[in-house]
């Protein structure tokens, strides 16, 4: 049994003017989430993910459709049974939201002393988070005095106090430089594969999904518009939205402007070629055009990698004979995917 369920779950808000349409937060989502995912929901901004979240997390009712975490419907509980299902929930967001008055030891024991954990446990909790998270000697210090990064390691902290089978990260990086985010994504690496949480992370940014994640959502207007493992959306993605998404930090065939400002720049044929897990290596391809007796310089695209399994393409700018070209590119289309770039696009 999945995690968490959604069902058909739509929100939607009064509208903001009166005689207007209400506002479609979340348009009929349905998905499921396992035990031990790390599970992206990515989007532009307004796309959904954020109300998304906090239908999971029961901050906001659906307004239908049903939401099912660790084998119960949450839609149908009152408000006096929804607090301890968020007992079973952490959360961490963009801009970190601790308790600037509070020491980081205060910050990571707040959540214990609601739940009525004692002094000693409290003690004990404290200090074995602090160290998991790079932070013993930080235990004194006011939020005020720490990094970006320490302060997401501080809200990580918190977040897991009450030991949650679920994560929810907001944007949680959105804040950061891009060394602290990997620093804060091997963190969160470390959560899942060593105390079994399972995290959903909800971001617009891709190159997140692409390093921690498992399976992905894809959201466009409060719809889910794409799903599935991560190197399947990535590396061969059905909806134009979520082609457009991973062509933010992965170059495809390059577009007809793209082909006419290449060809300026470079002589010869403009050819792409698409590589996924278990198809022939560039360096195959690269082989078939030197012993053909071609010349080649790559001109646009690049590989990717995702848990070990490569993806990506290539476009060459191949120079030599047409006929020569032709029987070069007829061998690589049995190991390869080719496509030649015309003039006017691609053919």
């Amino acid at each position: 049994m999945p995690l968490v369920t959604l069902t058909d779950v739509t929100k939607t808000y009064p509208p903001a003017l009166k005689g207007a349409d209400p506002v479609v937060a979340v348009d009929a989502v349905t998905l499921e989430i396992e035990q031990g995912d790390v599970f992206g929901i990515i989007g532009y901004s307004g796309a959904g993910k954020s109300t998304l979240v906090r239908l999971i997390n029961a901050l906001e009712p659906a307004t239908s459709g049903s939401i099912v975490v660790d084998g119960v419907d949450i839609t149908t509980l009152p408000e006096r049974r929804l607090r301890a299902v968020r007992g079973g929930i952490g959360m961490i967001f963009q801009q970190f939201n601790l308790f600037s008055a509070k020491t980081v030891r205060a910050n990571v024991a707040y959540p214990l002393k609601l739940a009525g954990w004692s002094k000693a446990d409290i003690d004990e909790r404290v200090a074995e988070l602090l160290r998991f998270v790079g932070l013993a000697d930080k235990a004194r210090a006011y939020p005020e005095q720490l990094s970006g990064g320490q302060k997401q390691r501080v809200g990580i902290a918190r977040a897991l106090a009450t030991r949650p089978a679920i994560l929810l990260a907001d944007e949680a990086t959105s804040a950061l430089d891009p060394q602290t985010t990997h620093e804060v994504l091997d963190l969160l690496r470390r959560v899942n594969e060593e105390q079994g949480v399972t995290i959903v992370v909800i971001t617009h940014e891709m190159d997140v999904i692409q390093s921690i994640a498992t399976r992905v959502a894809v959201m466009e207007n409060g719809r889910v518009i794409e799903q599935g493992d991560v190197f399947q959306v990535f590396s061969d993605p059905q909806n134009p939205a979520s082609r457009r998404f991973v062509g933010t930090v992965i170059k495809g065939i390059p577009s007809p402007a793209e082909s006419a400002a290449l060809r300026e720049r470079h002589a010869g044929r403009l050819v792409t070629f698409s590589f996924r897990d278990g198809d022939s290596s560039q360096a195959q391809v690269f082989l078939d055009l030197a012993e053909a007796g071609l010349g080649f310089e790559l001109v646009y695209g690049g590989i990717n990698d995702i848990r070990g399994r490569a993806f990506g393409h290539l476009t060459l700018a191949i120079r030599g004979a047409d006929a020569v070209i032709d029987a070069a590119l007829q061998r690589i289309r049995a190991h390869a995917t080719v496509t030649e770039i015309a003039a006017e696009g691609a053919r």
